[in-house]
């Protein structure tokens, strides 16, 4: 049990960073540092974002649930 929670915790980790990245950039920070902040003719269209954001959210849970579990576990052993 331990080691898949800690298998899940790293992919939801991975997964959760990955997805992060791939939210468009809202405003002046650093995501305008490197050319993020200009306006695009061609941006995506709002159920994708919608769905990128409904995902983001899922893997966030699952995160936030391994790390819940892995506590939980490391304090019964202790």
């Amino acid at each position: 049990m331990r080691l898949f929670l800690h298998v899940m915790l790293v992919i939801s980790s991975l997964a959760l960073i990955l997805l992060v990245l791939l939210h468009k950039g809202r405003g002046g920070g650093l995501s305008s540092l490197f050319g993020g902040g200009m306006q695009s003719t061609l941006s995506g269209s709002n159920v994708a974002e919608k769905n990128l954001d409904r995902i983001t959210y899922f893997t966030a849970a699952i995160w936030v649930i391994c790390i819940v579990a892995v506590g939980l576990l490391v304090r019964i052993d202790a």
